[in-house]
């Protein structure tokens, strides 16, 4: 698994910019091995539905990785006629490989392949790199599994193809619908970051881009799509399926063993809009208080079966009080930590003290509750005992959350609130590559075919391509 630094974190997200229409927007890569037959009728078919819908200015770019047929040739030729379309050639076969090239290579903001086949309808296109265009998503991919796509396959495609992603989900956690769909799209300022850190260069590179992406917090856009399988296919299933798990186990290891610097990947301060200093809504009320209820379930469980061990030879109140002083110590010192991030020594003998107040006031409202329950029967029973206990505990719990957040540890609201509202600030880049590609991204301009290329208004004669 590849650990080489990635270029840092990632640029808050906004609308792409109109400006220079030589600057392509999108660029589609269409990756090919050994397809002479399909290239040019995809390629055509490509151009005229981009010609005739895209309001930006493209690219296509046919990736053709090592092949033995005429693909090459037929490449080059339309790279030749068509102004819209580029050829690139590798000598080492791969999808994930010639992706990474290409993209690593374009200039385009919005990078995106399909496959050759042309199996995903290509109304699904504009859609897919909307959310990217406008800064909404940072990848969006095409979903054959969403309720409203309309799917044409064979039962055998389908049971693995449904197989592949629940696997995925069990051992990776996944949670995007489709991984194995050839029709995706990613900004280009999040693809220079993530693959660095993808290893795979086959059918494998975009599962795993979509993991580390998602892992790594970034959005991931899903568009239903209409998808109808190719029967002449020449992907070859059993050798793609096993690569595919040696790389779910790989992957999984990676992720489990922290190797994998994926917090380089999050997006900055203030681009998320839990990070706004929202009005009544306390900063860092839900994580506070989710972290408080764990700890709280916790120390409840604990707090009951000292009960239970003291009772066995004390009476309830000696019991109760026992239970409570030992439950309430852990407590405290288990919140400070893990509820509200204090570390260290300092100020943690203030922190006891005041907990052993808020303790206090814990005792009180549980040994009212015992006495309560003794005033009304002479010999209760132990159940009784418990339940009476766990109420008075659930009462004495929100209080305690309360006390604590405003006046054990108002030091951490107050920090959390304060960083909120003054973060640090970015340092400004300096000018390297990145820099130039937004730049670049500052002078699109949306483009109209028939203003600039006499083309574009039509798609390519086949018969000139010959």
């Amino acid at each position: 698994m590849r650990t080489d630094s990635s270029p840092g974190t990632l640029p808050a997200r906004e609308h792409l910019p109109a400006g220079d229409a030589g600057t392509p927007v999108l660029d589609v890569v269409i990756p090919v091995h050994n397809e002479e037959k399909d290239l040019q009728p995809c390629v055509l078919r490509l151009h005229a539905h981009l010609a005739r819908t895209f309001p930006y200015a493209f690219r296509i770019t046919v990736a053709d990785n090592a092949s033995t047929d005429t693909t090459a040739l037929v490449a080059r030729r339309l790279a030749e006629r068509i102004p819209e379309v580029r050829a690139v050639r590798l000598e080492q076969k791969g999808r994930g490989r010639a992706l990474r090239a290409v993209w690593s290579a374009s200039d385009a903001p919005v990078l995106a392949y399909m496959d050759v086949d042309l199996s995903t309808d290509l109304n699904a296109l504009l859609p897919l790199v909307a959310p990217l265009i406008s800064g909404h998503s940072d990848l969006a991919i095409g979903s054959r599994l969403a309720r409203s796509s309309r799917v044409v396959r064979g039962a055998k495609r389908e049971f693995i193809s449904r197989s592949y992603n629940l696997i995925l989900r069990g051992s990776l956690q996944a949670r995007f619908s489709d991984a194995q769909c050839g029709f995706k799209a990613i900004r280009r300022d999040v693809a220079r970051a993530l693959l660095p850190l993808v290893e795979d260069t086959g059918w494998f590179f975009d599962t795993e881009l979509l993991v580390l992406a998602e892992r790594a917090g970034l959005r991931i856009h899903e568009v239903p799509v209409d998808w109808v399988d190719d029967p002449d296919s020449t992907v070859h299933i059993v050798s793609t399926a096993t690569d595919d798990l040696r790389g779910v186990w790989r992957v999984g290891r990676a992720l489990a063993t922290g190797s994998l610097p994926l917090d380089r990947l999050a997006r900055p301060f203030g681009d998320d809009p839990r990070d706004r200093d929202v009005k009544d809504v306390p900063g860092g009320l839900a994580r506070q208080l989710v972290g408080f209820c764990v700890v709280g379930g916790l120390s409840t469980l604990f707090y009951l079966l000292l009960y239970t061990g003291f009772r066995s030879f004390t009476g309830s109140q000696v019991a109760n009080a026992l239970a409570l002083l030992v439950s309430a110590v852990a407590n405290t010192a288990a919140n400070r930590r893990l509820t509200f991030g204090v570390r260290g020594r300092g100020g943690a003998v203030r922190h006891q003290a005041q907990g052993l107040v808020v303790f206090g006031i814990g005792l009180a409202l549980t040994s009212g509750s015992l006495a309560a329950l003794s005033a009304a029967s002479s010999d209760p029973a132990h159940s009784t005992e418990l339940a009476v206990l766990i109420a008075a505990n659930l009462a004495a719990t929100v209080l305690r959350f309360l006390l604590f957040r405003a006046w054990v540890f108002p030091e951490q609201r107050d920090a959390h609130l304060a960083a909120e509202r003054h973060p640090t600030p970015t340092p400004t880049p300096t000018p390297t590559t990145s820099a130039t590609w937004q730049d670049a991204a500052t002078r699109l301009q949306p483009v109209r075919p028939h203003d600039t290329d006499p083309m574009a208004t039509r798609s390519a004669d086949p018969r000139d391509l010959r």
